[in-house]
């Protein structure tokens, strides 16, 4: 049987109107109170969590998409790209009048101001604008940056930077994660801690920064509203997240 469940949160634990299904969370309880270990893995930090882990009485996850990985309350990975090169990130960004947002545990912080692709990217996320400082990165630990750019000049900074991986969860945004960078390597931090294999684990997720994660674990979930390079790399896909599509799944899997 296996014996820990990794949830992404947007688009799996959360509908599309950013609500946990009521059918979602009870699945999870029930899920514990069958044995399982719940966990979150998330490209949302912390500090835009806590009030779903609190809820669902979780304190096992991975954020930031691998950069930030508690287990049980204590930190037990983390991750970043190297202030140099963040650097050169921003520099690059600039000459292109292109915004970047830092990330650490508590808050996030943007390069600059009255940005509209900034705001329409964190408002789907139901984050405000945040505040502004552009060397934040310089005197903080930054676990995770996003940067703000269409998909059509994306080639520009793979091609600049080929040291970093960019990610892409919306129109207007990415994140930028260290060469190697994922949620599957906080999964395997957290397994090693607890003495399991990766065959041990189940992950739920729907976007592209679920394909590692998918790939890695013994049974990987696509939701049906998820997009297609997920599913294509899924060994089973639920319904729409909209559909109650993860207490489906978690049923036919006979985890409930």
């Amino acid at each position: 049987m296996k014996k820990i469940l990794f949830f992404d949160v947007d688009g799996t634990l959360y509908n599309s109107e950013k609500i946990l299904p009521a059918s979602a969370k009870e699945a999870l309880f029930e899920a514990r109170r069958n044995g399982y270990e719940l966990a979150i893995a998330t490209g949302r930090g912390p500090f835009m969590i806590q009030s779903l882990l609190e809820e669902l009485e979780i304190d096992t996850y991975i954020t930031f998409n691998g950069q930030y990985v508690v287990y049980k309350g204590e930190v037990v990975y983390t991750n970043g790209i190297e202030k140099d090169d963040l650097a050169k990130i921003i520099a690059f960004a600039e000459a292109r009048k292109e915004l970047l947002v830092f990330l650490d545990d508590k808050r996030m912080i943007a390069s600059g101001e009255n940005n509209a692709w900034v705001a329409e990217s964190l408002n789907t996320l139901n984050y405000p604008y945040p505040e502004i400082d552009s060397t934040y990165y310089m005197q903080n630990s930054v676990y995770q940056t996003l940067i703000f750019m269409e998909e059509k000049d994306e080639h520009l900074y793979r091609e600049a930077f080929p040291n970093v991986e960019f990610v892409r969860w919306h129109r207007y945004s990415c994140d930028i994660l260290p060469k190697g960078g994922s949620k599957a390597l906080g999964i395997e931090k957290i397994l090693d801690k607890i003495g399991l294999t990766l065959n041990d684990a189940v992950a739920f997720g729907d976007g592209l920064n679920d394909i590692e994660m998918l790939q890695a674990v013994g049974t990987g979930v696509a939701m049906g509203n998820g997009h297609e390079s997920v599913k294509a790399v899924a060994t089973h896909i639920a319904e729409h997240v909209d559909e109650d599509g993860l207490a489906k799944i978690m049923r036919q899997l006979n985890i409930i």
